[in-house]
C-alpha cells in the first residue's frame, strides 16, 4: 500500500480516536484561564462612591462631625450631592471664620480621595482610579489589549517555525509568571506593564492550542478541536462571574485566577507535537514517533491493520519542502492574496463587535454577576451549534450570515429607551451569541482557508488585526460621552459589512489541508 504522505497516515490513525480525544482534552484547560485574565479588570474596578479628602480642617476644628467637615469643605453638585472632584480651598481661617463666612474658591482633590463606604481593597480604591486618574482603567485595558497584538505578532511566526508545542509551552509560563505578579505589584503602571505581558501570553496561547488541535484530527472534526476550547473559554467567563462575586479583594482575585495554571504548566509537558507540522520541516523521525504513539493510541477502529500501519508509517517520506511561510507569502501569492485581505476585515470586525459587547458589561444597567454569567452561557451554545450549523451549511453562508447579524442587534439597540434595561441586555445577549458564533466560524475558516506553512503566521495577522479592534473598542466606548448612540453605530454597521465581504471567500467544507503555498 504506497501511503507515505501525511494526511494519508493520519487519516489511517483515525479523525478522531483516543490519542486525538485525549489530546483535544488536554488543550482545553488553559483556555479557562484566559478568560480570567481577559475579563478580571471589569470586576476589579467597581464604581463606588468617593470624595476629596479634606482632613486639613481637623486641624482647626478637630471635634467636627464627618457630615460638619464634609458640609464645610465640599461643594455640592446641581442635586445636592458633594462634588465627587473638587473641594474648597484651605483657607487659614479659623473655624468660626470658615462657619460664618463660608468657603468660596474651588479646587480639584490635592491630598487624594475617601472611599465613605469602606469597599474591599479594588484598583479603583488602592491605585485612586477616579476623577482626572478614571481614564487610566480603560488605558489599561487598551495596553492589555496591546499585549495581545504583540503576542500576535510574536508567537504566529515563532510558532510556524519551532512548533507549536514550544509556544504552548513559553506562553503558559509566561502567563503563570506574571499573571502571578500582578497581585504583588505596588504601582499602577507596574500592574499595566505585567498585564501587557500577560496578553502576549493569552494570544499565544490562544494560537497555538487551536493549531496543534486541528493539525491533528481529521477534516471532520477539525471544527470540534477549535469549538469545544472556546466552549472552555465560554466555562471560563461563567466561573469569572462567580470567583469575583465570591472574592471582592482584587490581589485575591488574582492570585486565585492565576494559581491553578501552575499546575496544568506540568501536565502540558505531555503535548506531543504536531506530526504534520514536523514532517513540513523535514524531522521524518520526530514524526514517525508521535504517529506511532497515535497508532498505539488508536488501536481499536482503525481503517487498517496495525502491522500496515506502522509499515506506512516507517515508509513516511519527506514531502516536498517548501520555504518557512512568511506574511509577503500570502500577499505576494495571487490566490492568498483575496482571501488573506477579506479575513484580515472579518477579524477586525468581528473582535471589535465581540469586546464592544463584552468590556461594556458594567454598563447594561443590570447585576454585573449575572450578566457576566450570561454572557459567559451565551457562548456555549453559540459555539456548540457551530459545530452542526458548520457541517450543515459550510462555512462560508455560515460567517457571511452570522456576523452581521451581530451588528444588527447591535445597532437596534440604539433604539432603547436607557431606562429600558432588561431589554438592553437581552438584546446584547443575543448579540454576543451571534459575535461568539462569528468568532468560531473564523478560526475554523482562517485554519482551512491557507496552507499549513503559512497558516500560523496569517492566523499571527487575522489575530493582529483583531487585537487593533480589540484596543480601538474600549476607546470607541468614551465617544458615549458625546452621544449614547455613537459607539453602537460603529459596533453594528462594521460587522454587516465584513459579512458582506465574507460571500467572496471560497468554501472549505470537506476539503483536506493544504501544506504548502503551491496548493
Amino acid at each position: 500500500l504506497p501511503m507515505s504522505g501525511i494526511g494519508e497516515i493520519l487519516k489511517a490513525v483515525g479523525d478522531f480516536g483516543p490519542f486525538q480525544k485525549w489530546l483535544v482534552l488536554l488543550t482545553l484547560f488553559p483556555c479557562l484561564s484566559m478568560a480570567f485574565h481577559q475579563f478580571c479588570q471589569l470586576f476589579m474596578v467597581p464604581k463606588v462612591p468617593h470624595h476629596c479628602d479634606t482632613s486639613w480642617i481637623h486641624a482647626i476644628g478637630p471635634n467636627l462631625t464627618e457630615e460638619e467637615q464634609l458640609n464645610l469643605t465640599l461643594p455640592r453638585d446641581a442635586d445636592g450631592a458633594y462634588e465627587q472632584c473638587s473641594m474648597y480651598s484651605p483657607v487659614d481661617w479659623n473655624l468660626s471664620s470658615i462657619v460664618a463666612y463660608g468657603l468660596n474658591a474651588t479646587e480639584k482633590c490635592r491630598s487624594g480621595w475617601v472611599y465613605p463606604s469602606a469597599p474591599p481593597p479594588s484598583l479603583l480604591t488602592e491605585f485612586d482610579l477616579v476623577c482626572d486618574r478614571k481614564d487610566l482603567s480603560d488605558i489599561s485595558q487598551s495596553v492589555y489589549m496591546v499585549g495581545l497584538l504583540l503576542g500576535a505578532m510574536i508567537f504566529g511566526p515563532v510558532s510556524d517555525r519551532i512548533g507549536r508545542r514550544p509556544v504552548t509551552m513559553i506562553a503558559v509560563f509566561l502567563q503563570i509568571l506574571f499573571g502571578l505578579g500582578i497581585a504583588f505589584v505596588p504601582h499602577f503602571y507596574v500592574y499595566m506593564a505585567f498585564r501587557c505581558v500577560v496578553g502576549a501570553s493569552v494570544s499565544g496561547i490562544s494560537m497555538s492550542i487551536p493549531a496543534l488541535a486541528i493539525e491533528w484530527v481529521g477534516v471532520s472534526f477539525r471544527p470540534r478541536a477549535v469549538i469545544f476550547s472556546h466552549c472552555c473559554f465560554a466555562t471560563g467567563q461563567m466561573l469569572l462571574a462567580g470567583l469575583s462575586y465570591g472574592i471582592r479583594n482584587w490581589r485575591l482575585l488574582q492570585i486565585a485566577g492565576s494559581a491553578p495554571v501552575c499546575a496544568l504548566f506540568f501536565c502540558i509537558w505531555v503535548l506531543p507535537e504536531s506530526a504534520r507540522w514536523l514532517v513540513t520541516k523535514g524531522r521524518i523521525e520526530e514524526a514517525k514517533k508521535v504517529l506511532q504513539k497515535a497508532a498505539k493510541g488508536a488501536s481499536h477502529g482503525l481503517p487498517l491493520p496495525g502491522l500496515t500501519l506502522s509499515f506506512c508509517i516507517l515508509k513516511l517520506k519527506p514531502e516536498t519542502q517548501s520555504k518557512p511561510g512568511s506574511t509577503l507569502d500570502l500577499f505576494r501569492k495571487k490566490h492568498l492574496r483575496k482571501v488573506t485581505l477579506i479575513m484580515l476585515c472579518t477579524w477586525f470586525v468581528n473582535s471589535l463587535v465581540y469586546y464592544g459587547l463584552s468590556l461594556n458589561v458594567t454598563n447594561f444597567g443590570l447585576d454585573i454577576y449575572l450578566t457576566q454569567l450570561a454572557f459567559g452561557a451565551v457562548e456555549i451554545p453559540a459555539r456548540v451549534g457551530c459545530i452542526f450549523i458548520l457541517q450543515w451549511f459550510g462555512r462560508k453562508k455560515t460567517q457571511a450570515v452570522v456576523l452581521p447579524l451581530s451588528g444588527l442587534v447591535c445597532l437596534i439597540i440604539i433604539g432603547i429607551p436607557e431606562d429600558q434595561p432588561v431589554a438592553t441586555t437581552v438584546l446584547a445577549i443575543i448579540g454576543k451569541f451571534m459575535a461568539s458564533a462569528s468568532f468560531s466560524t473564523s478560526y475554523v475558516y482562517s485554519a482551512e482557508l491557507f496552507p499549513t506553512v503559512v497558516s500560523q503566521t496569517g492566523m499571527g495577522l487575522w489575530s493582529m488585526s483583531g487585537r487593533v479592534a480589540a484596543i480601538l473598542a474600549p476607546l470607541i466606548r468614551l465617544l458615549g460621552q458625546y452621544h449614547r448612540a455613537i459607539p453602537m453605530a460603529i459596533f453594528g454597521s462594521a460587522p454587516v459589512v465584513g459579512g458582506l465581504l465574507c460571500i467572496l471567500l471560497p468554501e472549505t467544507r470537506d476539503t483536506d489541508l493544504v501544506d504548502d503555498t503551491m496548493g
